[in-house]
Protein backbone atom coordinates (compact mmCIF):
# COMPACT_ATOMS: atom_id res chain seq x y z
CA UNK A 1 0.00 0.00 0.00
CA UNK A 2 2.72 2.60 0.34
CA UNK A 3 4.85 1.67 -2.31
CA UNK A 4 7.16 4.91 -2.86
CA UNK A 5 9.05 6.19 -5.25
CA UNK A 6 13.04 6.35 -4.42
CA UNK A 7 14.79 8.73 -2.50
CA UNK A 8 15.70 11.82 -4.44
CA UNK A 9 19.06 11.41 -5.56
CA UNK A 10 19.48 14.69 -5.15
CA UNK A 11 18.42 14.89 -1.37
CA UNK A 12 20.91 11.56 -0.85
CA UNK A 13 24.06 13.64 -1.80
CA UNK A 14 23.06 16.39 0.90
CA UNK A 15 21.98 14.01 3.43
CA UNK A 16 25.77 12.62 2.97
CA UNK A 17 27.26 15.70 2.68
CA UNK A 18 25.48 16.78 6.17
CA UNK A 19 26.52 14.17 7.71
CA UNK A 20 29.88 14.26 6.82
CA UNK A 21 30.24 17.76 7.47
CA UNK A 22 28.99 17.25 10.83
CA UNK A 23 31.12 14.40 11.64
CA UNK A 24 33.92 15.80 10.79
CA UNK A 25 33.72 19.77 10.78
CA UNK A 26 32.54 22.72 8.13
CA UNK A 27 35.98 22.99 6.40
CA UNK A 28 36.10 20.25 4.35
CA UNK A 29 37.96 21.06 0.53
CA UNK A 30 35.92 20.47 -2.12
CA UNK A 31 38.09 18.10 -3.29
CA UNK A 32 37.77 15.72 -0.07
CA UNK A 33 34.18 16.26 0.29
CA UNK A 34 33.49 14.81 -3.71
CA UNK A 35 35.92 12.13 -3.49
CA UNK A 36 34.01 10.62 0.32
CA UNK A 37 30.91 11.11 -2.11
CA UNK A 38 32.29 9.37 -4.95
CA UNK A 39 31.84 12.17 -7.30
CA UNK A 40 34.19 14.19 -9.18
CA UNK A 41 34.20 17.89 -8.08
CA UNK A 42 33.04 19.56 -11.26
CA UNK A 43 29.98 16.82 -11.03
CA UNK A 44 29.62 17.84 -7.34
CA UNK A 45 29.74 21.57 -7.49
CA UNK A 46 27.17 21.67 -10.65
CA UNK A 47 24.84 19.10 -8.13
CA UNK A 48 24.96 21.83 -5.24
CA UNK A 49 24.62 24.65 -7.55
CA UNK A 50 21.61 23.14 -9.05
CA UNK A 51 20.05 22.41 -6.03
CA UNK A 52 20.47 25.81 -3.64
CA UNK A 53 22.36 27.89 -5.84
CA UNK A 54 25.49 28.62 -3.96
CA UNK A 55 28.68 26.53 -3.83
CA UNK A 56 29.12 24.31 -1.60
CA UNK A 57 31.72 25.97 0.53
CA UNK A 58 28.80 28.65 1.18
CA UNK A 59 26.06 25.92 1.99
CA UNK A 60 28.96 24.61 4.42
CA UNK A 61 28.67 27.29 6.48
CA UNK A 62 24.71 27.09 6.81
CA UNK A 63 25.12 23.94 7.57
CA UNK A 64 27.07 24.71 10.85
CA UNK A 65 26.05 24.28 14.20
CA UNK A 66 25.62 28.20 14.32
CA UNK A 67 23.27 28.34 11.71
CA UNK A 68 20.00 28.74 14.01
CA UNK A 69 21.43 31.32 16.44
CA UNK A 70 22.68 33.11 13.39
CA UNK A 71 19.04 32.89 11.87
CA UNK A 72 17.61 33.96 15.68
CA UNK A 73 19.86 36.90 15.47
CA UNK A 74 19.41 37.90 12.19
CA UNK A 75 16.68 37.13 10.70
CA UNK A 76 13.72 36.34 13.36
CA UNK A 77 10.53 37.45 12.57
CA UNK A 78 7.52 37.68 14.69
CA UNK A 79 4.44 36.54 13.25
CA UNK A 80 2.15 39.28 14.08
CA UNK A 81 4.59 41.79 12.22
CA UNK A 82 5.99 39.82 9.32
CA UNK A 83 2.39 38.69 7.98
CA UNK A 84 2.61 41.42 5.72
CA UNK A 85 6.08 41.23 4.96
CA UNK A 86 5.62 37.83 4.09
CA UNK A 87 4.13 38.35 1.41
CA UNK A 88 4.93 41.35 0.06
CA UNK A 89 8.62 39.02 0.05
CA UNK A 90 10.53 37.73 -3.19
CA UNK A 91 9.43 34.09 -1.69
CA UNK A 92 6.11 32.32 -3.20
CA UNK A 93 4.94 30.39 -0.42
CA UNK A 94 2.70 32.83 0.64
CA UNK A 95 0.84 33.04 -2.26
CA UNK A 96 0.04 29.78 -1.84
CA UNK A 97 -1.37 30.28 1.69
CA UNK A 98 -4.06 33.04 0.56
CA UNK A 99 -6.02 29.45 -0.13
CA UNK A 100 -6.67 27.45 2.86
CA UNK A 101 -9.20 26.88 4.97
CA UNK A 102 -9.93 24.30 8.24
CA UNK A 103 -12.32 21.72 8.77
CA UNK A 104 -15.28 22.74 10.71
CA UNK A 105 -15.54 21.72 14.46
CA UNK A 106 -18.22 18.89 13.38
CA UNK A 107 -15.93 18.10 10.56
CA UNK A 108 -12.97 17.64 13.12
CA UNK A 109 -15.09 15.66 15.32
CA UNK A 110 -16.37 13.11 12.62
CA UNK A 111 -12.79 12.23 12.44
CA UNK A 112 -12.77 12.19 8.58
CA UNK A 113 -16.13 9.91 8.61
CA UNK A 114 -17.83 10.53 4.84
CA UNK A 115 -14.39 11.99 3.31
CA UNK A 116 -12.06 10.85 0.82
CA UNK A 117 -8.55 10.84 1.19
CA UNK A 118 -6.11 10.71 -2.27
CA UNK A 119 -3.08 9.46 -1.39
CA UNK A 120 0.44 9.54 -3.40
CA UNK A 121 4.13 9.60 -3.30
CA UNK A 122 6.24 12.18 -4.60
CA UNK A 123 9.45 13.12 -5.06
CA UNK A 124 11.75 16.26 -3.36
CA UNK A 125 14.92 17.54 -2.70
CA UNK A 126 14.62 16.27 0.84
CA UNK A 127 13.63 12.89 -0.04
CA UNK A 128 10.24 11.01 -0.59
CA UNK A 129 7.15 12.69 -0.10
CA UNK A 130 3.52 11.30 1.40
CA UNK A 131 1.17 13.21 0.39
CA UNK A 132 -2.77 13.22 1.14
CA UNK A 133 -5.33 15.38 -0.07
CA UNK A 134 -9.48 15.99 0.19
CA UNK A 135 -11.84 17.12 -2.71
CA UNK A 136 -10.98 20.78 -1.13
CA UNK A 137 -7.36 20.52 -0.76
CA UNK A 138 -4.01 18.70 0.38
CA UNK A 139 -4.46 17.60 3.96
CA UNK A 140 -1.38 16.48 4.64
CA UNK A 141 2.35 16.26 3.69
CA UNK A 142 5.15 14.44 5.56
CA UNK A 143 8.93 13.62 4.66
CA UNK A 144 10.18 9.84 4.83
CA UNK A 145 13.75 10.09 4.57
CA UNK A 146 13.99 9.95 8.25
CA UNK A 147 11.49 7.98 9.68
CA UNK A 148 10.42 5.80 6.90
CA UNK A 149 7.64 5.38 4.22
CA UNK A 150 5.67 2.95 6.46
CA UNK A 151 5.58 5.22 9.55
CA UNK A 152 5.37 8.25 7.33
CA UNK A 153 2.40 7.10 5.66
CA UNK A 154 0.77 6.01 8.87
CA UNK A 155 1.45 9.10 10.69
CA UNK A 156 -0.73 10.99 8.56
CA UNK A 157 -3.61 8.45 7.72
CA UNK A 158 -4.38 7.63 11.52
CA UNK A 159 -5.19 11.58 11.55
CA UNK A 160 -8.22 10.58 9.84
CA UNK A 161 -9.19 7.12 10.93
CA UNK A 162 -12.52 7.09 9.73
CA UNK A 163 -11.43 8.42 6.09
CA UNK A 164 -11.63 6.22 2.97
CA UNK A 165 -7.88 6.17 1.48
CA UNK A 166 -7.52 5.78 -2.33
CA UNK A 167 -4.12 5.99 -3.76
CA UNK A 168 -4.73 8.71 -6.86
CA UNK A 169 -1.15 10.03 -7.36
CA UNK A 170 -2.22 11.75 -10.80
CA UNK A 171 -5.04 12.95 -9.04
CA UNK A 172 -3.41 15.37 -6.68
CA UNK A 173 -0.20 15.55 -8.50
CA UNK A 174 -0.90 19.29 -9.66
CA UNK A 175 -1.41 20.03 -6.00
CA UNK A 176 1.10 18.40 -4.47
CA UNK A 177 3.77 19.53 -7.74
CA UNK A 178 2.66 23.16 -7.31
CA UNK A 179 3.55 23.18 -3.54
CA UNK A 180 7.25 21.37 -3.57
CA UNK A 181 7.98 24.45 -6.87
CA UNK A 182 6.27 26.84 -4.98
CA UNK A 183 4.43 28.16 -7.89
CA UNK A 184 0.92 27.63 -6.57
CA UNK A 185 -2.28 27.10 -5.78
CA UNK A 186 -2.28 24.61 -3.79
CA UNK A 187 -5.35 24.62 -1.91
CA UNK A 188 -4.78 23.59 2.23
CA UNK A 189 -7.96 21.71 3.97
CA UNK A 190 -6.27 21.71 7.72
CA UNK A 191 -7.79 19.26 10.36
CA UNK A 192 -6.74 20.14 13.83
CA UNK A 193 -8.47 21.76 17.23
CA UNK A 194 -8.78 25.49 17.36
CA UNK A 195 -5.20 25.83 19.15
CA UNK A 196 -3.18 23.94 16.87
CA UNK A 197 -5.19 26.16 13.74
CA UNK A 198 -3.93 29.55 15.40
CA UNK A 199 -0.20 28.09 15.50
CA UNK A 200 0.00 26.57 11.87
CA UNK A 201 -1.79 29.94 11.29
CA UNK A 202 1.01 31.88 12.50
CA UNK A 203 4.10 30.00 11.19
CA UNK A 204 2.55 30.53 7.68
CA UNK A 205 3.38 34.25 8.67
CA UNK A 206 6.96 33.21 8.48
CA UNK A 207 8.97 34.10 5.63
CA UNK A 208 11.15 32.29 3.86
CA UNK A 209 14.36 31.85 5.04
CA UNK A 210 13.48 33.58 8.59
CA UNK A 211 12.85 32.23 11.71
CA UNK A 212 10.78 32.99 15.20
CA UNK A 213 10.98 31.01 18.63
CA UNK A 214 8.55 28.98 19.76
CA UNK A 215 7.80 31.52 22.86
CA UNK A 216 7.06 34.07 20.50
CA UNK A 217 4.72 32.34 18.69
CA UNK A 218 2.81 31.50 22.12
CA UNK A 219 2.80 36.01 22.51
CA UNK A 220 1.86 36.27 19.32
CA UNK A 221 -1.13 34.30 19.36
CA UNK A 222 -1.83 35.42 22.51
CA UNK A 223 -1.11 32.97 24.88
CA UNK A 224 2.82 34.22 26.18
CA UNK A 225 2.58 30.83 28.86
CA UNK A 226 1.91 28.17 26.63
CA UNK A 227 5.66 27.66 25.01
CA UNK A 228 4.58 24.13 25.55
CA UNK A 229 1.69 23.75 24.13
CA UNK A 230 2.57 25.87 21.15
CA UNK A 231 5.75 23.09 20.84
CA UNK A 232 3.22 20.46 20.62
CA UNK A 233 1.43 21.99 18.27
CA UNK A 234 3.73 23.21 16.17
CA UNK A 235 4.61 19.17 16.16
CA UNK A 236 1.70 18.11 15.03
CA UNK A 237 1.47 20.23 12.21
CA UNK A 238 0.12 17.88 9.07
CA UNK A 239 1.50 20.21 6.16
CA UNK A 240 5.41 20.05 6.12
CA UNK A 241 6.82 22.71 4.48
CA UNK A 242 3.63 24.39 3.20
CA UNK A 243 3.22 25.38 6.85
CA UNK A 244 6.68 26.10 7.57
CA UNK A 245 6.81 24.52 11.19
CA UNK A 246 10.65 24.10 10.25
CA UNK A 247 11.20 27.76 11.54
CA UNK A 248 9.98 27.47 14.76
CA UNK A 249 13.29 27.24 17.20
CA UNK A 250 13.98 27.52 20.45
CA UNK A 251 14.69 30.77 22.18
CA UNK A 252 18.45 29.74 23.07
CA UNK A 253 19.59 28.91 19.27
CA UNK A 254 18.46 25.36 19.61
CA UNK A 255 16.77 23.59 16.80
CA UNK A 256 14.15 22.25 18.94
CA UNK A 257 12.02 19.10 17.85
CA UNK A 258 10.98 18.26 14.12
CA UNK A 259 8.15 15.34 13.07
CA UNK A 260 10.06 14.82 10.19
CA UNK A 261 13.42 14.32 11.03
CA UNK A 262 16.07 16.88 12.49
CA UNK A 263 18.45 16.03 9.76
CA UNK A 264 15.81 17.22 7.30
CA UNK A 265 14.93 20.19 9.37
CA UNK A 266 18.63 21.44 9.23
CA UNK A 267 18.38 20.39 5.36
CA UNK A 268 15.37 23.17 4.87
CA UNK A 269 16.55 25.91 7.25
CA UNK A 270 20.36 25.90 5.14
CA UNK A 271 18.60 25.63 2.27
CA UNK A 272 15.96 28.68 2.50
CA UNK A 273 18.67 30.77 3.90
CA UNK A 274 21.55 29.94 1.06
CA UNK A 275 18.67 30.72 -1.30
CA UNK A 276 17.62 33.94 0.52
CA UNK A 277 21.21 35.39 0.62
CA UNK A 278 21.13 34.15 -3.10
CA UNK A 279 18.54 36.07 -4.16
CA UNK A 280 19.60 39.16 -2.67
CA UNK A 281 23.02 38.92 -3.88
Amino acid sequence: MTEHSPPSYHYGVIARAIALIEAEGHDLPLSVLAARLGMSEAHFQRLFSQWVGVSPKRYQQYLSLTLARRLLAERARLPEVTETVGLSTPSRLHDLFIRWEAMTPGEYARAGEGLTLRWGWFDSPFGPVIAMATDRGLCGMGFAAEMGPEAAFDDLARRWPKARLTQAQAEIAPWVEAALGQTGPAPLHLIGAPFQIKVWEALLSIPSGHVTTYADIATAIGNPRAVRAVGTAVGRNPISLLIPCHRALRRDGALGGYHWGLGVKRALLAHEAARLEASAG
